[in-house]
């Protein structure tokens, strides 16, 4: 099944094109990564399918049926849950009550409070605290759990390891691939290299607004792979 599907998608930014003639898609059970410089259009992508950029032309499906008109929650309802770049804790509400904050879609599934708290014991032990009072790994943690609480079919990773240290990162690549055997499907864009071939499985390759290359990440040389994240 479809999960997420761009069929010729053009995006913009008011008049500002940003995606050009983007077409993939995601079924159950895919690892996909998407690479490519700093500016090339790989966060556009999210947030035309969370309505933030507009879309100009083509048509995006979320679990396999056309879109229509995208709102902010519509691509959670059709279960797709996004850890966006730069994690977007709400500073004013506690761990727990920000991960309440990613039920609110009502979609059934297995992730609650207790699973998510056994993922990530330390957000049990911090779960009065601010959100923002976190350490950034321990933010990131909250993004994902924050994330899981909406029981997605498919997790989208906006840079995951952005200003976390090795070994938070390390952990994280287990929790990913960790729940890519659970089922979940994920999307990563991402530019650690030792993160993407531990998560991924295949890849798009972005230029200037378009995906110019897709295939198996085994097929990529490390050299290869340095190229196309290079910033």
């Amino acid at each position: 099944m479809s999960l997420l599907s761009f069929q010729n998608v053009d995006a913009f930014y008011g008049r500002a094109q940003v995606l050009r003639g983007v077409s993939f898609e995601i079924g159950a059970g895919d690892r996909v990564a998407v690479l490519g410089r700093n500016g090339v259009g790989k966060t556009t992508i999210v947030n035309t399918f969370l309505g933030i950029a507009s879309l100009g032309a083509g048509e995006i499906r979320l679990a396999g049926k056309p879109a229509g008109r995208i709102r902010t929650y519509t691509a959670a309802r059709a279960g797709i849950s996004v850890v966006p770049q730069g994690r977007r804790i709400i500073g004013a509400l506690s761990v727990k009550e920000n991960l309440v904050l990613g039920s609110a879609v009502e979609r059934r599934g297995a992730w609650t409070l207790d699973k998510v708290f056994d993922l990530f014991p330390i957000l049990r032990e911090r779960q009065d605290t601010p959100g923002t009072a976190l350490s950034g790994g321990q933010q990131q943690m909250l993004a994902i759990g924050r994330a899981l609480m909406a029981n997605p079919a498919l997790l989208v990773l906006d840079e995951p390891s952005e200003g976390l240290a090795p070994v938070i990162i390390d952990e994280l690549a287990e929790v990913f691939v960790r729940l890519a055997r659970e089922g979940t499907s994920l999307l990563l864009i991402e530019q650690h290299i030792s993160l993407v071939r531990r998560v991924a499985q295949t890849y798009h390759l972005m230029s200037k607004g378009a995906v110019i290359e897709s295939g198996r990440l085994a097929e990529l040389s490390d050299e290869q792979l340095k190229r196309h994240v290079a910033v």
